[in-house]
C-alpha cells in the first residue's frame, strides 16, 4: 500500500466516524507516523508505506476514529506561531485565545498574572513577547502546573515565569499590571452537546464551573483588584453569548472601561476591564 492509499483509507474511515474534516487529519497523522513534516507527505504519497509505519498510523487512526483529539495524538498543538506541548490534563490552545494576546500585547506591562494556566500558552506567549515582563500562572491542577512549567521551559522564558498551583487567587502575592484568563465558562447543561473532542478528552474543570458559567468571572471581577495595580487591567475570554452578562458583573464590581472585543469570526469573545486608578 502506498501512502496515498493508505491516506485515502483513513480518510474514509474518519469520515464514517464523523470526524470533521477527516483528510486533514489523515495528513497530519501520517506525518506523524512517519515522522516527516506535514508539508512533506505530498512527497511521500507515490511511495510504499513502510509495515512499521503503517502499524503507528493504524493505531492513531483508531484513536481518532474515537474522537481523540489530534493533538493528544502528536503531543502538541499551534498556538500564536508557536508548538505548546499539550495532553489531556490540559485544554488545547485554540485560535480564537489569540484574540485575547492581542489585547494583552496593545499595551505595555512589565508583569502578569495568568488565572487558570492550562498549558501555560497564554502566559509563555506574553512573556515571549514581552522579553522583559515577568510573570505568574496559576492553576487548581498540579498535573497542568507541570505542564505549563515544561512549555516555559520549551519556549525559554523558565527564568521569568512563576507557575503554582492555587485555588483562584487563594496563593497569589503581590501586584500585577495585568491579569489575564481563560476560565471554563460553559455551562453545566451545555457540556452534552458539546464536541467529543472537548467532552471526553479535555479536564472538564476547565471547560465547565458546573453551574451557569459565570462562576469565574465573578471570583475574578471581585478578587482582582486585590491584585492589580491602580489603573492595571484584567482580560479575559468568554462564550460567545457571555458579553452582556460578564460586563455586567464588572460594571457592578466597580471596574472602569469594560468593553467586549470580537474574535476574528466576528463572535463576542474577550472582556477588557481596568481598575479605577485609585485601588490599591
Amino acid at each position: 500500500m502506498t501512502a496515498a492509499q493508505a491516506m485515502a483509507a483513513a480518510t474514509a474511515r474518519l469520515r464514517a466516524a464523523g470526524v470533521p474534516d477527516p483528510a486533514r487529519d489523515a495528513r497530519l497523522l501520517l506525518a506523524h507516523a512517519a515522522q516527516v513534516d506535514a508539508a512533506r507527505v505530498t512527497l511521500i504519497a507515490p511511495e510504499d508505506i513502510a509495515p512499521e509505519i503503517a502499524e503507528r498510523y493504524d493505531a492513531l487512526i483508531s484513536l481518532r476514529a474515537v474522537r481523540v483529539p489530534v493533538s493528544h495524538l502528536v503531543g502538541e498543538r499551534s498556538f500564536y506561531g508557536r508548538r505548546f506541548k499539550v495532553s489531556s490534563d490540559v485544554l488545547d490552545p485554540r485560535p480564537e485565545t489569540e484574540t485575547l494576546i492581542e489585547a494583552a500585547l496593545a499595551e505595555p506591562f512589565a508583569s502578569v498574572l495568568d488565572i487558570g494556566t492550562g498549558s501555560g500558552c497564554i502566559l509563555v506567549t506574553l512573556l515571549a513577547e514581552r522579553t522583559s515582563a515577568v510573570g505568574t500562572g496559576t492553576d487548581l491542577s498540579e498535573a497542568a502546573c507541570l505542564q505549563a512549567s515544561a512549555n516555559a521551559v520549551l519556549h525559554g522564558v523558565a527564568p521569568r515565569a512563576e507557575v503554582i498551583q492555587s485555588d483562584w487567587f487563594g496563593t497569589v502575592r503581590g501586584h500585577y499590571d495585568l491579569i489575564v484568563s481563560n476560565p471554563p465558562y460553559l455551562a453545566s447543561e451545555e457540556m452534552d452537546h458539546v464536541a467529543p473532542e472537548l467532552r471526553d478528552h479535555e479536564p472538564r474543570m476547565a471547560l465547565t464551573d458546573e453551574a451557569d458559567g459565570l462562576t469565574a468571572y465573578r471570583v475574578l471581577a471581585a478578587m482582582g483588584p486585590a491584585h492589580l495595580e491602580p489603573g492595571g487591567r484584567l482580560i479575559c475570554e468568554i462564550g460567545w453569548t457571555q458579553a452582556a452578562d460578564v460586563v455586567e458583573i464588572f460594571h457592578r464590581a466597580g471596574w472602569e472601561q469594560v468593553i467586549c472585543l470580537p474574535d476574528l469570526d466576528g463572535r463576542d469573545r474577550v472582556i477588557c476591564a481596568r481598575t479605577p486608578p485609585q485601588t490599591a
